[in-house]
């Protein structure tokens, strides 16, 4: 019988990622766990995942790590990283933060820009190293540069709050600014905030409405109650108190519709003890015709309708 060769092993290889394409996945794990086994890199990492998220087979965080382990000795950045990942959660292996910043430094040291913000979090938050403000500046703008949204988000707060920086307003709405255009929710609402505050920028409610609308779009409870009163003031938009009740209604009295991890859910007692969402509903109405607030509540429910996943 003829030994099996390199080629072979690629084969399997590429007829797993085939498997993949097609979904098939008990299929791709058993060809890329057979060109893992003989030491093919790519399957390796691609192994890894499968277990880590239970894809063809039962998922299994210690097998994930074995994999990812082997993938990251030979110095890939991307399986350095999520060993970092699963030290942090204590995936498959006993939660430690000063494994998970070893395995985030290696893979910084390629210049991953995921690692670079992880770091970031891990200097602000003090897990596994000290906590250096500066430390996280540094690491947030690395991987700001690099387009990663949610440190560029961060940057724009630790620029706003002067936390290892010298308080700078115009730099936080320009790192602000960088988030919400790639869809960052927090972002977005900051950035409505200083536009209605003028903070680092001329005031301009049109702006605040544009943001916030972004951002009640997606879910944010706060944003919706802003466009509620902006509505109600005509500020930045005309007055029209049909969408003013709506987006009360939706904010607070319908029912607080609200985007965690992805999924809508709605959870009224969850929302905290924030008296003031919603609560310019009551006052609207006493501006509405039943007509009017009829048709304001059909437009939140259809809102809902939509929004809801």
């Amino acid at each position: 019988m003829a030994a099996l060769t390199p080629q072979d092993f690629a084969k399997d290889f590429e007829d797993g990622m085939k498997f993949v394409d097609r979904k098939d996945y008990i299929k791709a794990a058993e060809s890329l766990k057979k060109a893992a086994e003989h030491g093919h890199v790519e399957a390796q990492f691609y192994l890894a995942g499968m277990y880590a998220d239970g894809q063809g087979v039962k998922k299994d965080y210690q097998q994930a790590m074995h994999w990812y382990r082997k993938v990251a000795d030979q110095g890939f950045a991307e399986a350095q990283f999520n060993l970092g990942v699963m030290y942090y959660k204590g995936q498959g292996v006993t939660q430690d933060y000063e494994q998970a910043v070893h395995w985030y430094n290696k893979a910084v040291e390629k210049g991953d820009a995921l690692a670079q913000y992880t770091l970031g979090l891990m200097y602000e938050k003090g897990q596994g190293v000290t906590q250096d403000y500066k430390q996280a500046v540094s690491w947030y703008g690395k991987a700001a540069e690099q387009g990663i949204a949610q440190a560029q988000y961060k940057l724009g707060v630790m620029y706003e709050e002067g936390n290892g920086v010298v308080q700078d307003d115009e730099q936080a709405v320009f790192w602000y600014s960088k988030a919400a255009e790639q869809g960052v929710v927090h972002a977005q609402f900051k950035l409505g905030f200083m536009y209605d505050n003028g903070i680092g920028v001329p005031q301009d409610t049109q702006q605040a409405v544009f943001w916030w609308n972004k951002a009640a779009e997606q879910g944010d409870v706060e944003a919706q109650n802003n466009l509620g009163v902006m509505y109600d003031m005509g500020l930045g938009v005309p007055r029209d108190y049909i969408e003013a009740h709506k987006w009360f209604n939706i904010a607070g009295a319908g029912g607080k519709w609200f985007k965690v991890a992805g999924e809508w859910v709605n959870n009224i007692a969850g929302m905290g003890d924030d008296a003031d969402i919603g609560s310019g509903l009551g006052i609207v109405e006493s501006f509405m015709t039943p007509a009017e607030i009829a048709e304001a509540q059909r437009r939140a429910s259809e809102w809902m309708k939509k929004h809801k996943k």
